[in-house]
């Protein structure tokens, strides 16, 4: 039975993911892992299907909302939903005006959470190992997939929105990111800022069918094969690092749905090999501030257990 505080806390892991969302490279499924709520949320998307219409039939609205967790649910998503209202644009300008900063501070917190996630397998063997490649490869590879060329079908944005829901619960791979990749970011974005409501009702539902299906082989493995899950988990925020890394050279722009011109395709550079000030120092700094906020997450958590 959660404490009022709890949902407080609950409420900070919601906007802690929301900011997480808005950067494309950075997975709110990274925040729920770090943060300890991961699998509570794939068993409570889970318990959404017939069993809970057949509990609100007989039993009513209580026993339905218990069945569900909603009480979980429904503060996670309005943190999430507060952190994109509010800091979505603060976190859009900070990268915009101080990109190597940012990323450096993201670098840090994912490069962290490596060694958390790396610890919650019980047995690392060949099996393990394995996975652990596979899902850094993984990563890797779709991090420097070329995108996609803009497609407005609507069996397409259905499409899209399965896959890019997909990504966003898995720790490492960003939503927002794979939208890119499928050409559907700027469709997507138009269509909010136009208020086309087919466009976004099939987005939606391509999302609520991805959502409820992928986390049902999710909390399946997790069930099955464990360690080896986790093992491929960690892998991909491996791979997500060469998304994150802080010195990049802009290759293409694209237009936003401000209609501001921003960077699209980047590509990796040294420090030294940057156009204009490479801020090493700061971005050191700033990497293991992010880093420091995983440990620190964890110092804090240990703690209230043993509480």
């Amino acid at each position: 039975m959660r404490s009022l505080f709890d949902y407080f806390v609950l409420l900070l892991k919601g906007m802690a993911m929301g900011a997480a969302d808005v950067v494309p490279g950075v997975s709110g499924g990274t925040i729920a892992f770090i943060s300890g709520i991961y699998e509570e949320l794939l068993e409570t998307i889970n318990s959404v299907n017939l069993g809970a219409l057949k509990t609100l039939k007989k039993e009513g609205v209580k026993a339905a909302w218990k069945s569900i967790n909603g009480n979980f649910i429904l503060t996670l998503f309005l943190g999430i939903g507060i952190s994109i209202a509010s800091l979505a644009k603060l976190i859009s300008y900070l990268l915009e005006a101080h990109p190597i900063l940012i990323w450096s501070f993201f670098f840090g917190l994912v490069l962290a959470s490596i060694v958390y996630v790396g610890k919650q397998v019980k047995s690392w063997n060949v099996g393990t190992v394995a996975s652990l490649i596979i899902g850094t490869g993984l990563a890797f590879w779709i991090t420097v997939l070329p995108p996609m060329a803009n497609s407005n079908e609507l069996w397409f944005i259905f499409v899209s929105g399965m896959i890019a829901i997909c990504a966003m619960i898995l720790p490492g791979i960003s939503g927002s990111f794979i939208l890119l990749l499928m050409g559907s970011y700027q469709t997507v974005l138009g269509a909010v800022k136009d208020k086309d409501l087919l466009t976004i009702g099939v987005f939606m539902a391509g999302a609520v069918i991805g959502l409820l299906s992928f986390s049902s082989v999710l909390k399946w493995m997790f069930t099955k094969y464990h360690d080896l899950t986790i093992a491929v988990l960690t892998g991909f925020l491996i791979g997500s690092l060469n998304k994150l890394w802080p010195w990049k050279e802009t290759i293409s722009t694209r237009i936003n749905s401000h209609d501001e011109v921003v960077p699209f395709i980047q590509e990796n550079v040294f420090p030294t090999d940057m156009v204009g000030e490479s801020l090493v120092m700061y971005a050191v700094a700033f990497c293991i501030l992010g880093a420091g906020l995983i440990f620190g997450m964890e110092l804090v958590s240990k703690k209230m257990k043993k509480a």
